[in-house]
């Protein structure tokens, strides 16, 4: 197993759609939603399919059932045998995987554009008709827990943001770690999966995308002929758990083998789908990459080159949530530096951007970059397709791919200096720190890893 990098997938970076480049769209009588994505350049196409189930669906007693979930969506149907869907697709000359988020479960292949038919058979077949073995379950099971072993119990950043969050929300669902918590994991069944299959993998809850050198009526009718005939199921999305208003700053020390201290600080912050004005997550947007886009931003270039108080330093943000979260920062001390000074370092970044104006020839510099990341990513067909079913699945609408960019373009220095002051304020703070502990001699240093998302091999 290994996952995508956090940088990938906690920030997800949104594409700019040009008006030539259109996004057809159908939605079955069973309720799949189809969207395609015409593109000419290569002879290939990318096709994914978007359920509307994650992590911040799950409860107590069944925390990790998502992912676990899928990766048994590769283990057999009532047609196929264990590990046929990928032998085919290999056979085909494609690739395919599947990750699992706090919003979302996707799974994809890449194939040349005469394999669509194949890719469409196998996910239609898998979405209502999965053989939940109770042999192959115990050892996924077992498989599951030795990577929440390997990648968060024994990796000691990993640990520390996974603690970090259940510390930083009191009621929202995103404090639950998408591989789950190992005591929910040691009492896990495979009754669990069969009842969140029934209730979530349905064409109902589904998007279906396909993005490359395709017809969009012969995938409209493709889709028709595998996937319309599957019957939609009665979804009753989780009820919203609003996060309460936080009302002082929150610290949580995690003590824990490793080889350097570790400091996590999150602020509360909106989201696209609940921000009070419609411009304040596209400040943040410009605003994080004020502080953290390269080597030339502010913490590069004063914390990790300038003062060397840190030697390493980010600043995260994510839009695209179905509920709020967070606005990120990090660092690891430098040799010789401690973690209060890093922290009164990050602290000083802050309060910089909470009372000045971004000058404008940073503004420029910062936004062309950032606006450029966006539009260069056009050039992936998997990213063309992630960010419709991404959009499409949390609630915001595929169609915000098409003013992304120009949104991020308007923000004003007045505007990302607004958000700092209103929402980078003490009382949302919350601050993990990683107490590091003498390690054992068999204990090695874990480079850490996206809690956010899981993606395995299969």
């Amino acid at each position: 197993m290994h996952r995508i990098l956090l940088s990938l997938f906690l920030c997800l970076p949104a594409l700019a759609l040009s008006a030539t480049q259109t996004v057809y769209e159908r939605t079955l009588d069973n309720g799949l939603k189809v969207l395609v994505k015409p593109d000419r350049r290569a002879p290939i196409l990318i096709s994914q399919v978007w359920y509307k189930v994650g992590s911040s669906y799950e409860y107590g007693g069944v925390t990790g059932v998502s992912h676990l979930l899928e990766h048994m969506m590769f283990k057999g149907t009532e047609r196929l045998a264990p590990g046929e869907f990928s032998r085919i697709i290999a056979e085909n000359g494609g690739e395919e995987n599947a990750f699992t988020g706090r919003d979302y479960t996707a799974y994809f292949q890449s194939l040349a554009n005469d394999r669509l038919e194949i890719a469409f058979e196998l996910e239609a077949e898998r979405m209502r008709n999965l053989d939940l073995d109770a042999e192959e379950f115990a050892k996924e099971l077992e498989v599951v827990k030795e990577e929440r072993r390997t990648r968060t119990d024994d990796n000691p950043q990993s640990l520390t943001f996974e603690r970090f969050n259940a510390v930083a929300y009191v009621a929202s669902p995103y404090r639950i770690p998408v591989i789950g918590w190992a005591g929910d994991l040691e009492q896990a069944s495979v009754d669990d999966l069969r009842d969140w299959y029934r209730l979530w993998y349905a064409p109902n809850n589904a998007t279906l995308v396909v993005a490359g050198d395709v017809d969009p009526e012969e995938v409209f009718r493709l889709a028709e002929k595998h996937f319309g005939p599957l019957k939609p199921e009665r979804i009753r999305p989780p009820k919203m758990q609003p996060e309460p208003e936080q009302l002082g700053a929150k610290r949580i020390v995690v003590q824990a083998p490793a080889q350097e201290p570790y400091l996590l600080m999150g602020y509360k912050a909106p989201a696209l789908i609940d921000a009070e004005d419609a411009w304040e997550p596209y400040a943040f947007e410009v605003l994080t990459s004020v502080l953290d886009g390269g080597s030339s931003t502010r913490l590069e270039r004063e914390l990790v080159r300038g003062s060397q108080v840190a030697s390493s330093a980010s600043a995260s943000y994510s839009a695209f949530g179905r509920l709020p979260g967070m606005f990120m920062l990090s660092g690891v001390p430098a040799k010789g530096q401690t973690i209060e000074q890093v922290e009164a370092a990050l602290l000083a970044q802050i309060e910089r951007v909470r009372t000045e104006l971004v000058d404008e020839r940073e503004m420029e510099r910062v936004r062309n970059q950032l606006i450029a990341d966006k539009v260069y990513e056009r050039d992936s067909l998997f990213y063309q397709a992630m960010i419709l079913g991404q959009l499409e699945t949390v609630g915001l609408g595929w169609e915000l791919a098409d003013s992304y960019v120009d949104k991020l373009a308007a923000v004003t220095p007045e505007q990302v200096r607004a958000v700092a002051q209103k929402y980078l304020v003490p009382e949302k703070l919350t601050v993990g720190v990683l107490d590091p502990q003498p390690m054992d001699d068999n204990q090695t240093a874990r480079a850490p890893v996206a809690l956010e998302m899981q993606t395995n091999v299969h």
